[in-house]
């Protein structure tokens, strides 16, 4: 017995350490160095496994400042040597001036160039996307960039990587970026074809000790997809039979992913290589074949916006905001993730409050218990509001996106929470066109004819075990 208390005071001790760094050296939020406080004093062994867990590194912190000063002079090296040849001009016939401030954003605070000659098409099932993927890595003749959170050696990874293995095999030059918690359980010979065929690999922040991770913040938790500088992917689905609906688990995966044609493709480009030249061995340099000139595809207007601990502002989150508070009619969400910051949450209250029609979609069943139940805290909060809150029950909605006013979508990664906000390197498509903000609405509302709406009565009649769930879950929130 006399060892658990020994056990107990030496952790309070390490804990205390811990708090002293948090509360004088991170400067994290207020609201998240309390939370830490309170977890490493009132469960400290628990809490201090947590914290090996998710607490941030004053080291990590430091590698990712070193990054953003080598990717600023980067994107400085991109400006002169493609920008200047290919004349992009930024704010070039700008159809709908009333958004020029939202651009303008975009283009400060994320160095995110405003391109309109882009082509789009939307993909909601996996089957759509992987069709459309694997149709443009066979039509492959130059380079292949593959950079995804989650790579599964099953039936779909191992048909792209074959696929890959026979391009590289042909000459075509292949690379592929993948997150180090993202792929934790892939085995050591997976790459090994591929690499003899003189494709290259990189993972992102991995780790020393294999299949032993103790860092799950700070996850590139980008998908991107780029074939010859012609079609680009970005969006929600990894690469895994899961994201196919053969998952047992989670059945029906619904998700939204989007192709690109045009100089849309040049800032996922610009973003992949920043991202290789920091993870792999050998560097890619601003090539002129990655940035061709193309013709016009068809007047789509867009922003391609990145964000992570790497960047000086929470860009995503940002453009997120200011489509709230932009909007005059409608704000249509989807996220499987729901753990706002203060900033956002009111920002959604207050467009309710205002007679917006705000609705929001999330999954029915948790593939994350504690997110899943956090989410469901601030729901029920935003219902007094008048927001109209959805729990999607066909399968399990991964869907990453934001419309407002038929006029403006946000497509890609980054969920609604801290951890995509603040933590997670993420890109969205920021895109500026009706046609594509009516579809997303059209898909949004297909959406809710599979989903249950979440009620103020049904919310506020909720189990004791539910409210328990919530509290646990919403005091973990700042560090889920």
């Amino acid at each position: 017995m006399y060892w658990l208390l020994y056990l107990t005071l030496i952790t309070l001790v390490v804990n205390f350490f811990f708090a002293i760094l948090i509360v004088f050296f991170e400067r994290r939020s207020p609201v998240s160095t309390l939370a830490w406080i309170l977890i490493l004093f009132f469960i400290p062994i628990v809490g201090l496994i947590l914290y090996a867990f998710f607490g941030q590194n004053l080291r990590k912190k430091k590698k990712f400042k070193k990054k953003e000063k080598k990717d600023k002079f980067q994107r400085d090296i991109y400006r002169q040597e493609v920008l200047l040849d290919n004349h992009n001009d930024g704010f070039i016939n700008l159809e709908m001036p009333q958004l020029e401030d939202m651009i303008r954003l975009n283009l400060i605070g994320a160095d995110s160039l405003y391109t309109q000659n882009n082509y789009v098409e939307i993909y909601t099932t996996g089957k759509e996307k992987f069709e459309a993927l694997l149709t443009s890595l066979e039509s492959a003749e130059s380079y292949i960039h593959l950079e995804y959170y989650i790579f599964r050696n099953d039936i779909i990874g191992k048909q792209i990587l074959k696929i890959l293995e026979q391009k590289a095999k042909n000459g075509v030059e292949v690379k592929f970026l993948y997150d180090g918690i993202g792929g934790i359980s892939l085995p050591n010979h997976v790459f090994k074809k591929l690499k003899q065929n003189g494709g290259k690999v990189a993972c992102f922040f991995p780790s020393f000790v294999p299949y032993l991770y103790l860092r799950v913040n700070y996850r590139n938790h980008r998908k991107i997809a780029l074939i010859d500088g012609r079609e680009a992917f970005v969006g929600g689905f990894n690469i895994g039979d899961e994201y196919l609906g053969r998952s047992k688990v989670f059945g029906f995966w619904r998700d939204t992913h989007i192709k690109i044609k045009g100089d849309g493709i040049n800032s996922l480009q610009r973003q992949f290589i920043l991202d290789w030249n920091f993870a792999a061995k050998d560097n890619i340099s601003f090539s002129k074949k990655y940035f061709p000139i193309r013709k016009l595809e068809k007047n789509i207007a867009m922003q391609i916006v990145a964000s992570g601990p790497d960047s000086t502002w929470t860009s995503i989150k940002d453009g997120y905001f200011k489509m709230i508070t932009s909007a005059c009619t409608n704000i249509y969400v989807q996220t499987p993730y729901f753990i706002p910051d203060e900033s956002i949450f009111q920002a959604l209250k207050v467009a309710a409050l205002s007679g917006l029609d705000v609705k929001i979609i999330i999954p029915n069943k948790p593939d994350q218990p504690f997110v899943h139940w956090a989410s469901y805290s601030y729901i029920g909060e935003l219902l007094n509001s008048g927001v109209r809150c959805y729990s999607y029950k066909k399968g399990f909605i991964h869907s990453k996106t934001i419309v407002i006013d038929s006029l403006i979508s946000s497509i890609g990664t980054a969920n609604v929470d801290v951890r995509s906000f603040n933590l997670n390197f993420e890109i969205n498509a920021f895109i500026y066109d009706q046609n594509i903000a009516k579809k997303m609405e059209q898909i949004f509302l297909t959406d809710i004819e599979d989903s249950e709406e979440i009620t103020l009565e049904t919310y506020n009649n909720r189990s004791l075990k539910i409210k328990s769930k919530e509290s646990i879950s919403r005091l973990l929130s700042p560090i889920l």
